[in-house]
């Protein structure tokens, strides 16, 4: 099967640590063959259903009695409970009953293949049921991996809960009790009677969730949750139907609301279902009934977060087994319950960029089943809750929107819904008149937009909308004026409120937040005296340190990068000054002045670059050479220049790759540039200085000359 499958393509990956070849096991007789001939080592990967015997076996023969043998069976809560024997009926090729004969679950036959073989056990979901108890196979824990140590590993993310019943205007309660009276059948189950147990009930709960009136209900709230949880977390969906016949009614009701996400097309089409099925079943079936391949594109499809398909219905398939970390939303519409339930959940849980947390979305009431599975859980010695309420992530955002609230006491924005526009810049230089404002008010719309990703598509959630959208709005527009590190920036483009501007009455503010300045949009590479004019004659002083911040970081970054010299020269300045800005040891008013200053010293060093009549790399050795103020006085611009000319054009010649990291290429290199300042008589007092500025600007210069 697909997990065999999956494991096989892993430990196949890693064979060069085994030190052997994994084979697989595709046939009872492969199995067979390959445990018989196997009297030493060996990595066999089949499926259970393997070990068993021929039709006219009374039992399994002993393929390999070996005492070295380890099984190791992953999903080790299913198929692993078949000691005890049945009578099941014999039948002639009329279909008459002629005989009975007594059977066993595979489990007991693997045992029989392999009778003093050791067996381990990997589950997320053990069960301890009187006929089904995974430590009574297995023996006790060796390890456990919990919810809990997953979530601190950052491997997996916390699963909200979210139940829409009280949004269907239907007779719940009586979908509820039904529900819970039906014993949920696990797929591979063995003991055909307990399928046929609650055939009765599973006949009138589909009946009553399959009426044209709620599937269209469930189809309407299902499709405005589904738009609005991605408007905020870019990502894909699943639905869990009950039954192959509900799930294509979904379908139909799904794309009756929404034509554009149908397409006959398997490569194409924004929602499918997935399922197996046959030539002989009803025709409403077949249109998504496909083949192994087929099912195969589409699960390519569904991981990958640009494919356009980003809904997909299944009754049974993809439950288990199935990673698809871009896959953010679970809609349950099934009956379901312990180890199946918890298995099913897990889809969401995976970690992707941008993911704040998985979210199960509850049509038929399996609440009661969560806190059910729960106690299993943790009665099996697990910790960290499976799922969180979508309410407990609504509290969250109260608490975030309230820190953020408390920023602009003394500031009144309540009537931001009529005035975003206006208000946008004198909030934004309100937040930033505090000791460390911006980073405060940063993160803290940065922790709002991660918590509204979690419970937006609550009622009360969305009442909070617009004023989220407005501290958005505020925040574009510090981040324009500002210089923000790279880390938050990407923190902000993979946050789940990315598009909440999209929708927002105050989307149109941020473009235009210079002209709302008063300041017309500068030409950022030009550091003009007019601009700064304006900067200095700002009346919002704490925005003009900002924007001055801003555009000397920028500046500096991007034209220094290769320069050595210059970068630390007005980098260290430039920290410095914002130091004592930050500790308020200067005024607002002083500290304007000092970047104006700086940035008009800054445009003159760029000028005077251009006036030097040298390259870009030349430039940067010069300016090396006459960091030394005594090589300036004894021996002039032109000697300088000549020196610089020939330094770069030797040891652009002499580095090659991975010349920084091997001593002997930097002992040649250092004894050339000596040379060469030698040769021109370079003051002695700083030349072993200059050496190593020299070699570390041929540092920072050598990857684009090796490359």
């Amino acid at each position: 099967n697909d997990l065999d499958g999956q494991l096989f393509g892993t430990f196949s990956n890693a064979q060069e640590l085994f030190k052997q070849t994994p084979v697989q096991a595709n046939s009872r007789d492969e199995l067979r063959r390959l445990l018989s001939e196997r009297e030493s080592g060996g990595i066999i990967f089949t499926t259970v259903q393997k070990f068993s015997p021929f039709e006219k076996e009374d039992g399994h023969p002993i393929l390999n009695d070996r005492h070295n043998i380890v099984v190791i069976s992953d999903e080790a809560h299913r198929s692993q409970y078949g000691q005890k024997g049945r009578f099941i009926d014999v039948k002639d090729k009329n279909g008459n009953v002629i005989d009975s004969k007594l059977v066993f679950g595979y489990s007991k036959y693997m045992r029989d293949a392999i009778p003093n073989a050791s067996f381990i056990g990997f589950t997320g979901t053990p069960i301890a049921l009187e006929d089904k108890d995974t430590r009574a196979v297995f023996g006790d824990y060796v390890s456990i991996y919990d919810i809990q140590d997953a979530v601190d590993d950052g491997s997996t993310v916390p699963i909200y809960y979210e139940s829409r019943l009280a949004k269907l205007d239907l007779n719940h309660a009586e979908i509820e009790t039904l529900s819970a009276q039906v014993e949920n059948v696990v797929e591979d189950e063995e003991d055909i009677s307990n399928r046929e147990k609650t055939k009765g009930e599973w006949s009138r709960l589909e009946k009553l969730i399959g009426t044209q009136p709620r599937i269209q209900e469930v189809a309407e709230d299902l499709v405005e949750h589904f738009e609005t949880r991605t408007k905020s977390m870019d990502g894909k969906g699943m639905i869990v139907g009950m039954s192959r016949e509900i799930c294509v009614h979904i379908y139909n009701a799904i794309v009756e609301l929404r034509p554009d996400w149908h397409d006959p097309d398997s490569d194409k089409g924004a929602i499918k279902i997935v399922m197996t099925g046959s030539a002989s079943d009803r025709e409403l079936l077949q249109p998504h009934i496909h083949n192994r391949q087929t099912r195969k594109k589409l699960e390519k499809r569904f991981k990958d977060i640009n494919d356009p398909l980003k809904l997909v219905i299944v009754r049974d398939m993809w439950l288990t087994g199935f990673d698809v970390p871009c896959c953010h939303t679970m809609y349950i519409d099934k009956p379901m319950k312990g180890h199946n339930l918890m298995q099913a959940i897990a889809r969401v849980n995976r970690v992707f960029k941008g993911k704040q947390g998985g979210l199960i979305v509850d049509y038929i009431g399996i609440a009661s089943e969560l806190k059910r599975a729960l106690k299993n859980y943790t009665d099996a010695k697990g910790r960290g809750e499976p799922t969180l309420r979508a309410e407990e992530a609504y509290s969250v955002l109260l608490e975030k929107i309230d820190v953020v609230r408390g920023l602009f006491h003394g500031f009144d924005y309540s009537d931001f819904e009529n005035k975003a526009y206006k208000l946008l810049v004198p909030a934004a230089n309100h937040v930033l008149g505090f000791d460390d404002g911006k980073k405060r008010f940063l993160d803290g719309v940065l922790a709002i937009n991660k918590a509204y990703s979690l419970c937006g598509t609550l009622d009360e959630a969305k009442e909070l909308r617009a004023e989220i959208a407005f501290f958005s709005a505020i925040k574009a527009a510090i981040s324009k004026f500002t210089y923000v590190d790279k880390k938050r920036i990407q923190e902000d483009k993979n946050s789940a409120l990315k598009q909440i501007l999209d929708n927002a009455v105050i989307a149109e503010g941020v473009a235009d937040v210079f002209a709302l300045a008063g300041l017309d949009k500068p030409n950022i590479g030009l550091l003009s005296d007019e601009f700064l004019e304006d900067v200095r004659n700002m009346p919002h002083r704490n925005l003009a340190v900002e924007l001055l911040e801003k555009l000397l970081k920028d500046e500096i970054r991007s034209k220094t990068r290769n320069n050595v010299v210059q970068e630390m020269k007005y980098g260290e300045r430039l920290k410095e000054t914002l130091r004592k800005y930050n500790n308020r040891a200067i005024e607002t008013a002083q500290v304007i002045e000092e970047l104006i200053q700086m940035a008009k010293e800054f445009q003159e060093t760029l000028n005077r670059d251009a006036e030097l009549g040298l390259q870009p790399d030349e430039v940067a050795f010069y300016d090396a050479l006459a960091n030394n103020e005594s090589a300036v006085r004894e021996l002039g611009d032109e000697i300088l220049k000549k020196i610089a000319i020939e330094i770069t054009e030797k040891l652009r010649k002499s580095t090659t790759v991975d010349w920084q990291v091997r001593d002997s290429v930097r002992a040649k290199l250092r004894i050339l540039v000596r040379r060469t300042l030698q040769r021109y008589k370079y003051p002695p007092d700083m030349a072993a200085e200059a050496v190593e500025l020299v070699l570390k600007q041929a540092e920072v210069l050598s990857n684009a000359w090796t490359h």
